[in-house]
């Protein structure tokens, strides 16, 4: 356990981190050596993980289902109960089906919505009171995943969209309201091919072909050396004055502007 880095003594709460740009962003923080509290609706898989970071720091890992809210309340509850605080909260975890705008079932609405813009504001609200500081001595960190797929208006993903941009107003509202307490909100936007974005492009690799082109840098992102590198910069000191911002780490696939 090395403890030694720029995150050293904090505490971060990473939802949906038993996998894929969760768990990369839990290990790249437990390695500059954030306590680390892994949340995933795979209660066996958060576990798992949060066993793999005490190689580097202390790490707890909890069931939850982020639709929620008593859940929510009560995961935050246990994470303060064991390490006293949460200093960084990353909103990660959002599950929604693929379907055209025409087709999609109330039940595919909901699920984008709840576990996307619902779900971080319950997480938000529930851990205000401890990332709450002064303007002077600075507050905690909050960092939202958005997607790129917003400003392009991605077809067949109408309630995914939906949800990652109501995921960026929430960050926007919560920056202006929550500076003045020394909180900085911002998000990450990347392209990283999880399990579930391969199985998709498994069956259409001449999609995927056609995104790697449109890249400026032709490559996936990595969820520990990119997507948690850029977490852990978001999460430290030298992001005390950003806030508010998308930083899109899709290799040039998106100009946020």
């Amino acid at each position: 356990m090395t403890g030694r880095g720029v995150l050293d003594g904090k505490v971060a709460l990473v939802t949906g981190a038993a996998r894929g740009v969760g768990a990369g962003i839990a290990r790249a923080f437990a390695k500059e050596g954030a306590r680390v509290a892994v949340l995933d609706l795979d209660a066996a898989g958060a576990e798992a993980m949060a066993a793999e970071l005490e190689e580097h720091a202390p790490a707890i890992g909890l069931g939850c289902d982020i639709r929620d809210s008593a859940q929510v309340d009560a995961s935050v509850a246990r994470v303060v109960e064991r390490f006293g605080t949460v200093d960084i909260l990353v909103n990660n975890a959002m599950a929604s089906a693929q379907s055209r705008f025409e087709d999609a079932t109330d039940a595919d609405i909901d699920l984008a919505l709840d576990t996307g813009p619902k779900a971080t504001y319950y997480f938000m609200r529930a851990c205000f009171p401890h990332l709450k500081g002064t303007l002077e001595e600075g507050g905690g960190r909050i960092i939202n995943l958005r997607s790129a797929s917003d400003p392009g208006g991605l077809a067949g993903y109408g309630a995914y969209v939906a949800a990652k941009a109501g995921v960026g107003g929430l960050t926007r509202v919560a920056a202006r309201e929550w500076g003045r307490h020394g909180i900085t909100v911002n998000n990450l936007a990347p392209f990283v091919l999880t399990e579930g974005a391969k199985a998709h492009f498994d069956e259409r690799p001449d999609e995927l072909k056609g995104v790697l082109r449109h890249l400026s840098v032709p490559r996936a992102g990595d969820a520990e050396s990119d997507v948690g590198r850029a977490a852990v910069f978001l999460a430290g000191p030298d992001a005390s004055y950003v806030t508010g911002c998308t930083l899109t780490v899709d290799g040039g696939g998106t100009f946020f502007s």
